[in-house]
């Protein structure tokens, strides 16, 4: 069975630098993604393989939204200074430098997430590392239709 995608073009955006620990006064020095890793594998999926941060990617002038994701995990105590958090997962694929590389749209509810809120144009996904990636590069995203939907104001 072919998968059918919906392509996106987006623009590599700076973050809050949270999710990778290199965000200058960060609660998390190491990371949220490093820290919520093990929780993540718990609850059956393994994000090991992937850059521990956070890859946004800036879409406008659409938005998205997530309506059935491959995994949710809800009430997530990744942090004993926190509240519990909901997180979802969907698979996606990345175009980088003529390569196809696989990833998931990281989702922390933010009716669950206490700080550093992204807007919802942007997408955070979890991937391999990619050699020479900077700001403002533009990168091909496909994109699940039976878990997300993309949409203009």
């Amino acid at each position: 069975m072919t998968q059918e995608w919906i392509n996106v073009t987006g623009i590599i955006t700076k973050g809050h630098q949270v999710a990778s620990g290199m965000a200058k006064n960060s609660p998390y020095p190491q990371g949220t993604i490093e820290m919520q890793t093990p929780f993540f594998k718990e609850l059956g999926l393994d994000i090991a393989a992937f850059f521990p941060g956070t890859l946004n990617i800036n879409i406008r002038p659409y938005k998205f939204k997530l309506y059935n994701p491959q995994y949710t995990f809800e009430t997530v105590k990744w942090n004993p200074n926190s509240p519990s958090e909901t997180f979802s997962f969907s698979c996606c694929q990345i175009f980088y430098q003529q390569t196809q590389y696989t990833g998931l749209i990281y989702y922390p509810h933010p009716e669950t997430k206490p700080t550093h809120f992204q807007d919802d144009s942007t997408l955070e996904i979890l991937t391999q590392p990619l050699d020479g990636i900077q700001y403002g590069q533009s990168m091909q995203l496909n994109l699940n239709p039976k878990e997300i939907d993309i949409f203009s104001d």
